[in-house]
Parts: structure tokens; sequence; C-alpha cells
């Protein structure tokens, strides 16, 4: 739905399902009746999100139509996708594996671009649109600063400006801009803010220069160009909260570094502020473990009280050192319900959307914003409700914060 010129809607990988059949019947199941709560008149927009196998289904003419006249005969039309998980995203333990195939594949490229002609499909004419997708890798499978870790960065980099290229092509075919928006993570190779400016001035404009002027015969301004117009970051704002950054200062960062939002993510993370008191630290050590779930992963970053960070790769890793009175905040990667700020003896990181929505309705960077809660199946059973009612009072809370 659009509300002052943003598109919004919520990330449908919080559905489950493989086949392109089954993402459908999801579609058809919880859609509409999400639609009927939210914008029962208006166009409703969806952040799509499709698995490698049901993106090869859906590519076919046939599928793609029915799917289009779906999506015509309910009112919705689709402005951003997710491309991050490649393969099951529910069912069997994801952990690391949301990473793979990382961008040194060309699974991972060819995904995406099976992707963006899909999605080519479904923009309007002059229209924008973008996929969110994997911060080049997951940290821990190589040794950072090896030759090894080098190598994996410029295969990855290249990758990436092959996309860059394609949908530069695309733009000057079909008129519709669209981009791919690299998310930065907790443990992946790009995970702050700070780390995605650096890979992008130092990296990918510097690669491309190099491989876009050689084998397209680009000029280094057209070709620069052609990476700010179609490389961007998907801006996680539960991930950016998780690093303890200043969204004041990183998205004025980005703009000096003429870096484009593709979209926001309006998440939200765990927040636990570690008292003096042991017993207190003890009780919450005990609801934190109602979070400990074997499907993905909750990295937890502590903040001491000398400003340092510690990073722990999962929750049931961090859990033992909650008692180190030199940590006085943790933060967990658990996509929590966006419209509440605590739960019981937690509290959650709401405060950082609020932040980014004021900045945003100060300057636009970006009209694309998804909510992108993906957990309601694993959250605690005292936080679940039905999917649809859960997804729309997101919606709903999201809604009156941008009418504020």
């Amino acid at each position: 739905m659009k509300i002052n010129n943003n598109h919004i809607s919520y990330c449908t990988n919080i559905h489950s399902g493989q086949s392109w059949e089954d993402h459908f019947e999801q579609l058809k199941k919880y859609v509409p009746a999400i639609k009927n709560n939210v914008s029962p008149t208006e166009p409703f927009g969806l952040g799509l999100r499709l698995s490698a196998d049901a993106s090869k289904k859906l590519a076919d003419p046939e599928n793609l139509h029915v799917f289009k006249t779906w999506l015509k005969e309910n009112n919705v039309y689709v402005f951003t996708m997710n491309g991050f998980p490649y393969g099951d995203f529910h069912e069997n333990t994801v952990k690391d594996k949301v990473h793979y195939p990382d961008w040194t594949t060309t699974d991972r490229r060819d995904y995406t671009k099976r992707l963006f002609s899909i999605l080519t499909e479904l923009t309007p004419e002059k229209g924008e649109a973008g996929i969110s997708t994997v911060p080049l890798s997951y940290r821990f499978w190589l040794e950072e600063g090896t030759e090894e870790w080098k190598a994996m960065r410029k295969k990855a980099t290249q990758h990436i400006l092959e996309i860059a290229y394609f949908l530069h092509v695309k733009e000057q075919e079909t008129g519709k801009l669209l981009h791919l928006d690299i998310e930065p993570e907790p443990d992946g190779v790009i995970e702050t803010g700070e780390e995605f400016i650096n890979w992008y001035q130092q990296e990918l404009i510097p690669q491309a220069i190099r491989f876009l002027t050689k084998e397209y015969g680009l000029s280094e301004s057209v070709a620069t160009s052609v990476v700010h117009r179609h490389i961007r970051i998907c801006y996680d704002v539960c991930h950016v909260a998780l690093g303890y950054e200043n969204h004041e200062q990183l998205i004025a960062k980005l703009e000096e570094a003429e870096i484009l939002i593709g979209k926001f993510q309006i998440s939200s993370a765990l927040k636990i502020d570690l008292t003096s008191s042991l017993d207190d630290r003890l009780r919450k050590k005990e609801v934190l473990q109602e979070f400990d779930e074997p499907i993905y992963l909750h990295q937890v970053i502590g903040k001491k009280k000398d400003g340092q960070l510690i990073r722990y790769k999962d929750l049931p890793e961090a859990l033992p050192h909650i008692v180190d009175m030199e940590q006085e905040e943790w933060r967990s990667h658990f996509h929590v319900p966006i419209f509440l700020s605590s739960y019981g003896d937690l509290s959650s990181t709401q405060q950082d959307i609020l932040d980014v929505l004021r900045l945003h309705q100060k300057e636009s960077r970006t009209n694309h914003i998804e909510v992108e809660t993906y957990t309601w199946g694993v959250l605690p059973k005292s936080l679940q409700m039905p999917i649809e009612d859960s997804l729309s009072r997101e919606l709903i809370w999201l809604l009156n914060q941008l009418k504020n």
C-alpha cells in the first residue's frame, strides 16, 4: 500500500514453502486476509520471497501469467523481493546456511538474475523495484585476512558487478529501474553499515571501473554511475541496532558516499539491560532460554561499560556470560514484533525503528519500506498469535507511526 509516496508491506519469508505451489498456496491463504485488515480498498504492496526452486517454476510464462492475474484480481502488487534465503527457510535448521550459496557461486548469481527477470515482469512501466540479498558470504567460513578471504571478496564482488550490468541493460530495454540491495547482517562478511561503505568505496567501485570499462567499454564515470544506481544497501533497522550504530550518523555517511538506500527493512531485535543485580541477570537468562530455538542464528552483541562490543555467534554461546558484570547491555538477533517495546523482563530495539522513521519523514531516502519479522513460528508461545493477525497488527502500527 502507499502512504506519503511510500510503498509499504511485509516480507513473505514468514510463510513456509519450498516449491512455487507451496508459496502460492500460502500467499492465497494469508495475503487477502491481511490486505482486508490493513488496506481493504487500496492496492496492497507485497515483499515477495521465492526459494530458488520456486523461482524456476514461476519463471515459466504460464505460471507467471497465472500469478499476475491473481495479483490483479486481488489488487496486490510486488515492489520488492527478498533474495537472501536461497532454499528452505522454515522447516529445517537454517543457521549459517542462510548465506549458502554465497556470492562466490554462479548459483547465487543466476538465482538473483532469475528473480530480477520475474520482478521485471511484475514491475509497472517506468516503475522501480529492488531485491535484498546476502552480504557476500558468512564471515566464519574462511579465516579473515587470508589470501582465501581476499579472493572470496573479489569473486563475490565480481558476480555482483555482473548483476549491476545486467540491471543496467534491463533498464535500457524496459525503462524499469531495478536495484540489488546488499543487506549487512550479523556475522556476514559485511556486518555493519561502516563495513558496507568501506567495501563499496574501496572494493566495489574500483573493481567496477576495471571490469565495466574493459568488458563493456563504459567510461569510468558511466561505470561508477551504473554501480551507484543499481547496487544499494538494504537498511535493516534490526541489524543496524544490533551493532549499536547511530542511525543519523550512518545515514549521513551513506549520503556523503552517494550510496542509495534500496529499502528500509523494519524489524526489531531483543534488547537486554544488564543490571548490577546477579539475581536479575539470572532471571533474564531464564527468560532468554525461551528464545533459544534450533532453526536460526541468534547472535548476541554485548556492550561493556567502556563501550567495547563483545560478539557471540549464537544465543547458547552467550548465555553463560550473562554474569559478566562488565557488560551492561545485550542485543540479540531475534526479530521480535515491532509493535512491542518490552516483553516482561526483556525489551526491544523498537526505539531504533522510531528514530529511523523520524529521519525518513524529515528527508526521504527510499520509498520502499518492508516489515520483516520472520520468526513468528519460533517465538515463545506467550508472544504467538495467528500469523494474519500478527502481520496486520505490525503493518497498522507502522502506518500509524508514518501518519504521525
